[in-house]
């Protein structure tokens, strides 16, 4: 709350609570000799090595104006429909997000790509606020996803460790494509959706998103020409990963490279827009290391000061077994995300309760799924969520922030709406994995 970062507030806050642990008699200081080993693990994760990879492709892309292209001959497609503009960004933001991974690039370039043109053409502030900042969320679910990566990691962590804690000793492992597998039929629900709900609006009160007769025609030629980039990329990155011939760190590789070749392609790779990308990219990835070396120091002091067996204990104590300890730990996500961005979540809350929650049988991967979507929901919800804050630094003054508040808030409902689904049915998140 003071502004000091995350990484360093969360080893400081360690030390000096190992410290009084130790001056208390309750902490053990030779745990801390394995800290080391903890740092080494990260250093040579095979799976965290695709975070850098899937940065630059995200970044990249978004310095290569394919979305702009995109956005502008899909507007011209799509302007036929009702809420046609409104329709165009959603499909516009799914390739993105699916073709960069990260929130906060998806909502900025979507904000200062399609909000001028949305209120230009009398759509109502609160609508085409709201779609774009829950299009720009779809990042958080739509594999290949940043987040998704972290989560599968330490879901995976956690997973072998319930096993363990139940004598499971040859355990099938939880992998990030396994994830990524799961997140495909959610993610095109809620997309769906989406959709859904800008036809109704468009058919039912389109003063709220006037219909817009395009001059201009787009030919099929020049609509697969723009959408052939990002689908490719798509294609290369999952489908690499469904078939099996490719890890996701390799398929990140492949991915990075891709985008570099595409950004040749369209002439807008210089050594300036390389370096830009390259400083970007190391930047991001050094925040989220740092986070994650802040956070291994923070569980090993939690654990040695017995916080994981109140935690146990607490959960034991719930009246409803896994279902209550589901719901309390996805209320306590849910508000977290108001205050936390997902890479402290990942790195510090999941953990501790994951293998809580796995050794009381749920699977790791429709839990992977529901907190994805869960914390997709609390980066939309006022007075706090990220999506907001991102938006608003690039809006302009005549949409208020109150208007973005109310835009969103139909949307929280689909988003609310999926969890439920998900909840009542987990083979929405797992039949995908379960059967390739």
């Amino acid at each position: 709350m003071l502004g000091y970062p995350v990484a360093f507030t969360l080893a400081g806050c360690s030390l000096l609570f190992a410290g009084i642990g130790v001056l208390l008699g309750a902490f053990d200081p030779n745990l801390l000799l394995a800290y080391p080993d903890r740092l080494y693990g990260t250093m040579t994760n095979t799976t965290l090595m695709a975070v850098p990879l899937f940065i630059f492709m995200g970044v990249m892309l978004e310095r290569s104006k394919i979305a702009e292209e995109l956005l502008e001959r899909m507007s011209h497609a799509c302007s036929r429909f009702p809420a046609g503009l409104g329709l165009s960004v959603v499909l516009v933001g799914v390739l993105m997000a699916a073709s960069t991974g990260i929130v906060g690039a998806t909502v900025v370039t979507m904000g200062l790509m399609s909000l001028p043109t949305m209120l230009k053409r009398n759509y109502s502030p609160e609508l085409a606020a709201g779609t774009i900042c829950a299009t720009g969320t779809l990042g958080q679910i739509i594999p290949p996803s940043i987040a998704l990566v972290l989560l599968g990691d330490v879901l995976s962590s956690a997973y072998q460790q319930a096993q363990l804690n139940l004598g499971v000793f040859n355990a099938a492992p939880v992998s990030v494509g396994d994830l990524f597998l799961g997140a495909i039929v959610p993610g095109l629900l809620l997309v769906s959706l989406y959709i859904g709900y800008l036809l109704f609006v468009g058919i039912f009160n389109p003063q709220q998103a006037p219909a817009f007769k395009d001059q201009e025609a787009v030919s099929v030629q020049q609509l697969l020409i723009s959408i052939a980039p990002p689908i490719l990329l798509i294609l290369l990155v999952l489908g690499s990963i469904m078939a099996g011939v490719a890890t996701p760190t390799e398929a990140a590789g492949v991915g990075a490279l891709a985008a570099l070749i595409l950004a040749l392609i369209k002439r807008q790779l210089s050594w300036a827009t390389l370096q830009s990308v390259v400083q970007s990219t190391t930047r991001v990835t050094a925040m989220v290391f740092a986070i994650l070396l802040g956070a291994s120091l923070f569980s090993l002091v939690f654990q040695g000061l017995g916080g994981d067996h109140l935690v146990a204990a607490f959960f034991e104590s719930l009246p409803g077994g896994a279902f209550t300890a589901m719901l309390v730990v996805m209320v306590a996500i849910f508000l977290l995300g108001f205050i936390l961005d997902f890479i402290e979540i990942t790195f510090v809350v999941i953990p501790i309760v994951g293998p809580i929650l796995l050794g009381l049988g749920i699977d790791p991967v429709w839990l992977g799924i529901m907190i994805a979507i869960n914390l997709q929901t609390s980066f939309l919800t006022p007075p706090f969520g990220f999506a907001l804050f991102y938006l608003r630094g690039v809006a302009p003054d005549s949409v208020s922030t109150l208007a973005i508040y109310r835009g969103v808030l139909p949307f929280i409902v689909l988003q609310l709406f999926t969890l439920i689904l998900l909840s009542f049915w987990p083979a929405l998140a797992t039949w995908l994995p379960q059967n390739l």
